[in-house]
């Protein structure tokens, strides 16, 4: 197995048919899938980054959008060090949901976790049914880290896990986490800096949002 600085654990979360599967193979695999069977339970990515020269793991977890995986999806929100909540522009009832998404990840997660929230399926414009701007002041309300996106052009898919990993290493650098406890979502590696040294939290805290006022052509799924 290939050495690394640091792993972070990330799930995905989201209404079913939001695009979360074509998200996670668009980025792991930079390809997209027309037809993707719904997810049962919970798939499983994995991809490696760089930051700052360091090797960064980055292991993702697809949860299942329907309600009767619930209960087996929420035991992966706990230890997860980032989370990336999707709905479908096209769809406004999954942009309705978000903030039951939101209160669930907040209850069973790490109170650290950094969330990411993602507009899927930009590339449909002509059926957009959330605009921008409305998902924009929903993420900064909620102290979010906002972008739109589009799976099947692969549009902003690197970066919306770029930026996530990016919140997460500046509030390692700032002694944010409790490495040595695995809820932290965190693992330190073999290649790990100074910044990998165990550190206890500290009162300070880096802002979870981030204004992407930068509209691009987005996805599919």
């Amino acid at each position: 197995m290939s050495s690394y600085s640091y792993l972070f654990k990330y799930i995905i979360i989201g209404d079913t048919g939001v695009g979360k599967s074509c998200l996670l193979l668009q980025f792991t695999d930079k390809r997209f899938r027309t037809q993707h069977d719904l997810t049962i339970g919970v798939e499983f990515g994995a991809r490696a980054i760089d930051i700052n020269n360091e090797t960064i793991k980055l292991q993702i977890w697809d949860t299942a959008g329907q309600e009767s995986f619930k209960s087996i999806t929420r035991s992966y929100y706990r230890g997860a060090a980032g989370a990336l909540l999707v709905y479908d522009i096209t769809r406004r009832e999954t942009f309705n949901h978000i903030s039951t998404w939101l209160d669930e990840v907040r209850q069973n997660g790490n109170s650290d976790m950094v969330i990411i929230m993602i507009g899927n399926k930009s590339d449909l414009e002509s059926k957009r049914q959330v605009s921008f701007e409305e998902g924009k002041s929903f993420a900064k309300e909620n102290n979010l880290i906002f972008m739109e996106t589009s799976a099947k052009t692969s549009s902003n898919v690197e970066d919306a896990f770029l930026e996530t990993s990016k919140y997460i290493y500046d509030n390692i650098t700032n002694g944010i986490y409790d490495l040595s406890n695995e809820k932290s979502g965190i693992r330190v590696g073999s290649k790990a800096g100074i910044a990998g040294e165990i550190s206890k939290p500290k009162d300070k805290k880096l802002k979870k949002t981030g204004d992407k006022d930068e509209k691009k052509d987005g996805g599919c799924c």
